[in-house]
């Protein structure tokens, strides 16, 4: 493995983000270097003034090579800027912009293991965290490495002895910190879970602030809140504690260089073995020599701490995708599910052996107890997921070798929980086909008979909704959803309770809507009211993730079974009274 495909793995970084970070490692390795050649500028000065061989020559000489030394600096210093700030600020907009699509082609099993707190931190904060180690912490460690190494060599030239005084102090310091990683590692993990446990308790008394009000609850809610706040605070000082202590005392020993040096320097000095110009050049050039390494060691610390935030991101760019071919191969839509098993996280049974086909030109209805199976059928159709045994079939194309994007192509999908964006509802709607013309858009709308609200709001089509559609009712914002499926006019409908918020007035006009809607396609419907499924083709009863009955409402009324069981309980539910 090449040293660029190990920066890609180990920092989340793209090809050229790899190319840029070793550029930066060469920029403040140069950097470094330019910087010491005032210490040599300054040594021959003092040698030339110690022998008296100072003239207007060499005076002319001096002020030459100090411009040069300036203009070498400026170079080197802008050459490290762009090498390591401009280009790691590109790299972390790529970075995010990656994360972004892999998500988007991540399979929805992925999000089950994650919840909503921990992705956004990874994206916003653990991109931010690599995004100071790329400009920061690890070109200038590198640099500092390289640089040093380069002066060491150096160095034994002019005397092994003093060299050796030196530089002793280096391998001891960086072997101190290394040692420590173990223990930031432990620190690091602790302090992530105590941030997510906070923010997932922030995130959670926003959503549910609602309820925390109607059950006088806030003030419980906000206490415990508070000890979260105040773990993240305690956990933040001993991380840094423990990093420090690590830290300091690998400072603590790089500084016993200079005595070393010094000490060592005086003795030969005196034995007559070393000159003290010598003698002179070590000490201006240890104190110059550390200063970078002192940094470095705070770098290091900092970059053994990231490896928590490379291992976060690394899961999502590591995760394996759903893929498959972009060539759609059907041959209509009948969707067949051919002894389809299931598990979440590969223990979690959800469905054992399901077998069915909802045929086009008909409506199928997924009915039976809560925990049945209803929602994992539907989104296995749907590819959301793929099954753990068993295919699914649409129109005889196995769905798990297509693209789920090109897929999706073939669906159009009114959910009960109705997702809306912070836009117009003309946007809203939109989604549905994002190549729709206004017109387009207005007619499918008039379809789901939300232009009745939408023209009694301020802004007509352009008013915008508010975040998840906080301004509309759920009615209003469940018929912006059927909408969006009379937009796509997709061959396969998948209906999950998509009149369960409306009104009886309301549910009676988009019934007869969503009629003229699936006329000729494939219909799956998951639905909890009996009444709901009583004109539909064909009922298949889910329980205990088995297929326990299927066929017409007419011929499963007639069985004593759940589907007359249930339909039998809901009319009893209907004429209870207070």
């Amino acid at each position: 493995m090449t040293l660029a495909e190990r920066l890609r793995h180990k920092y989340a970084l793209s090809e050229k983000g790899a190319e840029d970070m070793i550029k930066a490692f060469a920029a403040c390795t140069l950097s470094n270097i330019v910087l010491i050649l005032p210490v040599g500028l300054l040594y021959y000065l003092v040698y030339d003034l110690m022998d008296k061989n100072i003239g207007d020559g060499h005076i002319s000489l001096y002020v030459f090579g100090i411009a040069v030394c300036l203009v070498l600096i400026f170079a080197a210093t802008y050459f490290q800027y762009n090498s390591t700030f401009f280009a790691t600020y590109l790299e972390s907009g790529v970075r995010r912009i990656s994360l972004a699509e892999k998500l988007r082609k991540l399979p929805l099993s992925f999000f089950g293991k994650k919840d909503l707190s921990d992705l956004t931190s990874t994206i916003m904060a653990d991109c931010s965290t690599l995004e100071t180690a790329s400009s920061h912490w690890i070109p200038e460690l590198a640099g500092s490495i390289i640089s040093t190494f380069i002066i060491a060599l150096s160095l034994f030239f002019f005397d092994w002895r003093m060299a050796i005084a030196a530089l002793w102090v280096l391998p001891v310091s960086f072997i101190i910190v290394l040692f420590s990683s173990r223990v930031q590692h432990s620190l690091g993990k602790k302090q992530m879970k105590v941030k997510m446990d906070c923010a997932d308790g922030i995130q959670e008394c926003l959503e549910s602030l609602r309820d925390l009000k109607a059950n006088n609850a806030e003030r419980a809610y906000m206490n415990e809140l508070d000890i979260k706040i105040k773990a993240v605070e305690k956990r933040a000082i001993i991380t840094e504690l423990g990093t420090a202590v690590f830290v300091v005392a690998a400072q603590m020993v790089l500084k016993l260089g200079i005595a070393t040096v010094a000490l060592v320097g005086g003795i030969l000095l005196v034995d007559g073995s070393l000159d003290v110009l010598t003698f002179f050049m070590f000490l201006l050039l240890v104190s110059r020599l550390y200063d970078p390494l002192q940094m470095s060691l705070q770098n290091l610390a900092a970059i053994i701490s990231a490896d928590i935030q490379c291992q976060r991101m690394d899961e999502i760019l590591g995760h394996e995708i759903q893929t498959g071919s972009k060539e759609l191969t059907n041959k209509g839509c009948d969707i067949v599910f051919d002894h389809v098993a299931f598990a979440y996280n590969g223990s979690e049974i959800v469905l054992k052996d399901v077998s069915f086909t909802a045929r086009q030109g008909e409506v199928t209805a997924l009915i039976g107890p809560s925990g049945g199976g209803k929602t994992t059928v539907s989104r296995l159709a749907l590819r959301f997921w793929d099954v753990s045994r068993g295919k699914i079939t649409v129109g005889g194309m196995d769905i798990s070798k297509i693209d789920p994007e090109t897929l999706m192509s073939l669906y159009a999908v009114v959910f009960q929980d109705v997702t809306l964006f912070n836009n117009s509802i003309m946007e809203n709607i939109r989604i549905g086909r994002k190549d729709a013309s206004d017109e387009e858009v207005i007619q499918a709308a008039r379809l789901a008979h939300c232009s009745e609200f939408v023209e009694k709001l301020p802004q007509g089509w352009n008013t915008v909704i508010g975040e998840n559609g906080s301004e509309l009712s759920g009615g209003e914002r469940q018929r912006i959803s059927i909408a969006r499926a009379f937009l796509k006019d997709a061959p396969i409908i998948l209906l999950d309770e998509a009149t369960a918020s409306l009104d009886v007035e309301n549910e009676t006009m988009i019934q007869e809507s969503l009629s003229r809607l699936i006329r000729n396609k494939t219909v799956l419907v998951i639905a909890h009211r009996m009444r709901a499924v009583a004109g539909v083709d064909k009922i298949v009863v889910l329980e205990n993730g088995i297929v326990a009955e299927q066929g017409a409402p007419g011929e499963l009324a007639g069985r004593n079974g759940i589907y007359r069981h249930m339909t039998g309980i809901q009319m009893e539910a209907a004429s209870w009274k207070l």
